[in-house]
This record gives C-alpha cells, structure tokens and sequence, in this order.
C-alpha cells in the first residue's frame, strides 16, 4: 500500500482543487478523469514494468522523480499546448491563453490535429506490440495458436513489424479524405521512425549490441524511450477527456492523478516480480496495447467512446492475469501431485 501514498495524495490535493475550479462538478470531473486514466494506462504500466525490470535501482529512481513531472506536465499539458500552437500559428504563451480564456477553440484546435496524432501515436504502439510477439526466443505463450505462429516468423522481425505496421496505417488513411490522408500518413510515418530511433539511440547510448530480452537499455535511450511510449498512451486520452470537460485545469488535475497511480502501480509491479508471478500478464497487456493502436488508426473516422478503449485494455489484462492465476493453480496441483503419488518401479 505504501507505494500508493503519494498517488492518494494527489487526489486528496486534486479534488480539493476541483471544487475550487468549479464546485462539485469540478470533483466528478476529476474523479472521472482520473478513473479514466488509470484503466487506460494499465498496459502502460505493464510494459513500463517490463522495460524497469532489468534497470538499477538508480535509474529507476530517475525514471520516478524525472519521469513522472515530464509524463504529468509534459505529456499532457505542455504536449498539447505544442500541437495546438503548431496548428494556429500561436505562441505557447497564446495557446496557454486560449486554453484557459477560450476552451471550446483551445479544444478545437487541438482536436483539428487528432487524425495526425492519432496516426504517430498508433504507428509506434503498434511497433511496440509487434516486437514482443515477433520474437523467436520468446518461449511462453498465451493465446498459443496465434503467439507461437508469430514466434515462428520472429526471424523476420524487423520487415514484418514495419510491413503490418504501414500496410494498417494505409488501410486507416483510405477512411480520410483529402489532405488529412496525406498528413495521416506523413504522421504515421514518423511514428514509425521514432520508434526505431529510440530504440537504435537507447542500444548506442548503453554500448549494448545484444537485446536478447527485447527491453531497451536503461539510461538516457530507455528513458527516452518510455516518455515517448507515454506520449502515445496519453495523448489520445488527453483528446479524449474533451468529451467530459474542456477545462485545462480539470483536465490536467485528472489526468496528473491518473499517471501517478500509473506510475505507482509500475514500481509496485517491479519491485514485488509480478511479471515473474503471473506470466501472461504481459501478454495481455501486449494484446490491449495492439488493441489501442488500431483504435487510434479507426478512431480518426470512426468515433469510439473512451470507456470502452479503456474496458478493452483492462479486458485484456484482467482475463491474462486470471489465465496466470489458473496456470499457477495447475503447476502447483502438478508438483503436489507428484509428491504423493510414488514413482512406479
């Protein structure tokens, strides 16, 4: 519990805050939000405990004191402000303004580039959802006919990431019309680069030519790494909140509450070895994360509530942490079983 403190201490700072913006509407707003975030995260946390696990307890340390301002304040305030003055021409200090003066055009604006960050962010989870199930080492398997066919190709890994990746990336610009298809692509395309450039810049920077595990290097590559996986996690959530609230400040305090039981939960998986315990568990949270990338490509044209986003994740993850629950159950009952019954001569 105690790796949740400072999470129930950001609500407890947060809702007092949402009262002060807009009374009790501003506490349900946050309180919603925040909830939202959570769920919506849950395979971020998962895979930013698979990255951590082979990281020091130095590194991981600067991934919570330095990480966590740049995911809360970065990710999703100074992110979208970005975007937004990419899109009108405006300063940052005039995007803030019209944040906080001007809601409804700050959330138009920011929404006007939804198709090109939706492309970035679903091009680069789905490369990182590839690469776990493009793998040929990778020895335990979930949903076995399908994990053990794409283990069998992992020798193609890098060609067939990127060929599923564009070929999903171009299936989703046929459903835009006009110069939103060209900037669908152009966007998708770099969020392909980025992923391979983060992961080429994490192996430099760590001298490390092997990554037989599949996780970047800590340092300042893997830290790289996991800012820009939280980017494609949260940015679409930060569009998303617009759908209960386009006040900035609501929006931030919510969703700042949201990454830091995030981020909690994360340390709580590493340090207590849960990955080890439950061995789907990152599978299922690799499924949701292939899930998510295709929601952002379909989303553009196809309007999905964020609830059911989220109620997919948690879905996955939840039904891969009972199929490791039973798995142990079996491999218990199997050893025990083994004790009693003596070994026929």
């Amino acid at each position: 519990m105690s790796y949740f403190y400072g999470s129930f201490a950001s609500l407890l700072v947060a809702l007092p805050f949402g009262y002060w913006v807009m009374g009790w509407s501003g506490v349900w707003v946050v309180t919603v939000l925040a909830v939202l975030e959570t769920s919506l995260s849950l395979d971020n946390a998962v895979v930013n405990a698979k990255v951590l696990d082979g990281w020091d307890s130095t590194w991981r340390r600067i991934f919570l004191w330095v990480g966590l301002p740049i995911a809360v304040f970065g990710m999703r305030l100074v992110f979208p402000i970005l975007i937004v003055s990419l899109t009108t021409g405006l300063g940052m200090t005039e995007a803030f303004q019209l944040a906080l003066h001007k809601p409804d055009e700050y959330e138009h604006a920011l929404t006007s580039a939804h198709h090109e960050v939706a492309a970035f962010g679903g091009s680069f989870l789905m490369m990182v959802a590839l690469q776990f199930f493009f793998d040929d080492e990778k020895d335990v398997h979930w949903l076995k006919p399908l994990e053990q066919a794409f283990a069998k190709l992992g020798k193609y890994e890098v060609a067939l990431e990127a060929g599923i990746t564009m070929l999903v990336l171009m299936i989703a610009a046929s459903l835009l019309h006009g110069h939103e298809k060209a900037e669908f692509v152009v966007a998708g395309v770099y969020g392909f680069i980025t992923y391979i450039t983060t992961k080429a810049v994490g192996q430099l920077l760590s001298g490390d030519n092997e990554d037989t595990g599949k996780k970047v290097a800590q340092g300042v590559g893997g830290m790289l790494y996991l800012e820009v996986l939280d980017a494609s996690f949260s940015f679409d959530g930060v569009i998303g909140a617009f759908a209960i609230s386009n006040n900035l400040l609501l929006i931030l305090a919510g969703l700042g509450v949201g990454a830091m039981f995030v981020r909690s939960f994360t340390i709580y998986l590493v340090d207590k070895g849960t990955l080890g315990k439950y061995q789907y568990l990152e599978h299922g949270a690799f499924w949701a994360i292939a899930a998510l990338a295709v929601i952002m490509f379909v989303g553009v044209e196809i309007e999905i509530p964020e609830t059911i986003t989220g109620f997919i994740g948690a879905g996955f993850i939840g039904i891969a942490f009972w199929s490791s629950v039973r798995a142990n159950k079996k491999t218990e009952a199997e050893k025990v079983e083994a004790e009693i019954v003596p070994e026929k001569v």
